[in-house]
């Protein structure tokens, strides 16, 4: 690389695992700067961390995932961001690849998950719903949404730090953006090991949140193609239910003049939010 690179691995309570993932990254990319963000652990996942050759920027607590993620752009010196994750699911061997692609031209190169390498099979059918979605919206194959295994210009990135949320669903969030600001996207084939220690996703509590990413990925891109389906189905609905009311009782009803109104209230809703969308990612050159 003839640029200079950062390294940056938020971590919790990651102490069985962020002290191998340091050595072997400093084993093999010596000469890149390796940057541990410590959200608040409860353990020494720091001091262990610190031991191994990594620079550590500590969060006095928990403020999760994304704002580490961010907390390490902002700390981070290097001109090229590789994002992994301290569990040990991320091969350090792969960083040579996705760098190797980013030298060809692109602006983000992100880890595509194997149907290996998913925790589980709801997670599988969950990010297989995600990548469609994204894929439908962006006009372009999205093969891993939510991968957090990813090599990005530095420069480029920090421009839509104040769009990531502070949870897990920052790679949802980085990845519509750079396809909403005409940035290109590379996917290379990874296989990510099983992870040490306890996963900080859980089902029940994040099942919701998770449900929610699939209309924020809409929003995040262009909502007008998110909320005009669903205006046009309203409109339909309700001129079939004035045939059939006209047909059979011979006037308008208070249902059709409902499910009129509606559509238009949603299709009005998504062309105000596609014009403040479009105002979210307007840049200064």
């Amino acid at each position: 690389m003839s640029k200079r690179v950062s390294i940056i691995l938020p971590a919790k309570n990651e102490s069985a695992s962020i002290g191998k993932v340091v050595s072997k990254l400093r084993e093999i990319h010596s000469e890149y700067e390796i940057l541990v963000v410590d959200d608040g652990s409860s353990d020494n996942t720091a001091d262990v961390a610190e031991q191994s050759g990594a620079r550590v920027v500590r969060h006095r607590y928990s403020m999760g995932n994304g704002a580490a993620i961010k907390t390490g752009a902002r700390e981070a010196s290097g001109e090229v961001f590789v994002f992994m994750d301290a569990d040990g699911q991320h091969r350090p061997e792969d960083v040579s690849r996705l760098l190797e692609t980013y030298e060809q031209g692109y602006d983000m190169v992100v880890g595509n998950r194997d149907s290996k390498s998913q925790a589980s099979f709801g997670r599988l059918a969950a990010n297989r719903v995600y990548n469609r979605l994204a894929s439908w919206m962006v006009g372009v194959r999205i093969r891993d949404l939510t991968s957090g295994f990813r090599v990005v210009n530095a420069k480029k990135f920090k421009e839509f730090l104040y769009l990531l949320p502070n949870g897990f669903s920052y790679p949802t969030t980085c990845t519509m953006a750079f396809f909403r600001a005409g940035y290109s996207v590379k996917y290379v084939g990874i296989t990510a090991d099983k992870r040490q220690g306890k996963s900080h996703i859980h089902v029940a509590k994040d099942g919701l949140r998770f449900l929610l990413i699939i209309f924020k990925v809409g929003t995040l891109y262009s909502p007008l193609k998110l909320f005009t389906p669903v205006s046009a189905a309203l409109f339909i609905l309700g001129m079939s239910y004035y045939i059939y009311t006209y047909a059979t009782v011979g006037r308008f009803t208070n249902m059709s003049a409902l499910l009129f109104t509606t559509s238009l209230m949603i299709f009005l809703l998504g062309l105000i939010s596609e014009q403040i969308t479009a105002l979210m990612y307007r840049r200064e050159d």
